[in-house]
């Protein structure tokens, strides 16, 4: 990127009408690639996820980390949108916007006015995008998603990822939202492209069913052709031992996943010292290893308890034996691949001075860096003014109820 080159989302206005995750994280993403977000809260408390962090499920901590994540590069202007007042903001920022973000259940945006048939009129060249947790038709179109019951439940995850025998996992806070996020963006960048070919805006948007259902893509597409749907056995009884998970001395998680197990079997027979295994007439051949499964397991569990999994890495890199760690986020955020990666940000926050990068990567830009996030309403005056209000309306406004 040459200094002069602005970012490729510059120049772009973005209303962002959303609450919670993945809709925001959407916006933010848009906000690091240069983008102006405005958002719109309600007065007083504004978004609830201001207060996430909070939550006994989220880490804890005393500092807002959430909301440095999700509230970056963003403007507020806190609105009652259930006011006149509010309306005629929210309309003279309609006219110079080019893309408006919502995920309310579709009888609120009916409510308040705020469905494509509401906007497209006041502004055709729109790209509005909105978030469902089911769809936006159907049975289930007003019920209220969330990534754990929408993206992780109802798609399906959840049970085809359980051990046999074994509840369903639950999923971490967001990991569904944030990765809806991501198709948002493509579906709002999707829409200003069709915009440069037309000059027409319109509706783009997704769900977090669909998003949950295409994750978990292909043990759904086999369940679409009747295809059996395999129990998931633990660990200690594997169908195939070579594709398996093995604990370590220091009780680390090592994956072995050894596909090409008629290629590599005899070098890893001399990796794990146990040269014998490539001549026992039970492991001799692929389907002779997979008959055997259970018996091969036994034998290796005591092998890679016995040594640290970083002496397993030494052992095992560069063999060609595909192999990883389960990985605990207290290595991830000092991993030296995570830089390399860029999956990390500095901020200009003192107070949370490093967060999680927008996983997007550019050859020719790099994401902003992000100061504080606003506080409810912070920007209030500053976007009405730039919206063309006086400040005698925006006084107005204020005595009205219309502005928090």
């Amino acid at each position: 990127m040459t200094p002069d080159e602005p970012l490729p989302l510059a120049g772009l206005t973005v209303l962002d009408i959303s609450s919670f995750i993945a809709a925001p994280a959407a916006a933010a993403a848009l906000g690091d690639y240069g983008a102006d977000v405005i958002k719109i809260e309600p007065p007083v408390d504004g978004d609830p996820h201001r207060n996430s962090f909070r939550n006994a499920s989220y880490p804890q901590s005393d500092r807002n980390f959430p909301w440095q994540l999700d509230g970056r590069h963003k403007r507020s202007i806190a609105l009652d949108l259930k006011t006149d007042g509010a309306r005629t903001i929210l309309e003279r920022l309609l006219k110079r916007a080019d893309v408006m973000i919502v995920n309310f259940p579709p009888p609120a945006r009916e409510r308040l006015r705020l469905r494509w048939e509401d906007i497209e009129p006041i502004n055709p060249r729109l790209v509005y995008c909105s978030l469902t947790g089911y769809g936006e038709t159907g049975p289930d179109r007003d019920r209220p998603g969330f990534d754990i019951t929408a993206y992780f439940g109802r798609s399906g995850i959840l049970d085809a990822a359980r051990y046999d025998g074994g509840p369903p996992g639950v999923s971490l806070p967001a990991q569904g939202d944030r990765a809806t996020a991501m198709t948002l963006v493509a579906a709002i960048l999707m829409g200003l492209r069709r915009r440069d070919q037309t000059g027409k805006g319109g509706w783009v948007g997704t769900s977090l069913y669909a998003n949950g259902v295409w994750a978990n893509g292909t043990t759904a597409a086999g369940a679409l052709i009747g295809a059996q749907l395999p129990v998931r056995p633990p660990p200690d009884k594997p169908r195939n031992a070579l594709t398996n998970l093995y604990r370590t001395k220091d009780d680390r998680w090592l994956q072995l996943l050894m596909v090409r197990d008629d290629r590599l079997w005899a070098t890893f027979c001399d990796i794990v010292e146990r040269p014998d295994l490539a001549s026992d007439p039970r492991f001799t051949g692929r389907p002779e290893r997979r008959a055997h499964a259970q018996e091969l397991h036994d034998l290796l569990a005591p092998v890679f308890a016995s040594r640290l999994y970083a002496d397993w890495e030494k052992r095992l890199s560069g063999t060609g034996i595909p192999f990883g760690v389960i990985g605990r986020l207290a290595d991830v955020i000092d991993d030296e691949q995570a830089e390399h990666a860029g999956i990390f940000a500095d901020t200009a926050n003192p107070e949370i001075p490093r967060t999680v990068n927008t996983p997007i990567r550019l050859g020719f830009a790099r994401p902003r860096t992000a100061g504080p996030p606003p506080e409810v309403g912070q920007h209030n005056d500053e976007v009405l003014r730039e919206t063309g209000f006086s400040e005698e309306e925006i006084a107005a406004l204020k005595k009205a109820g219309a502005l928090g």
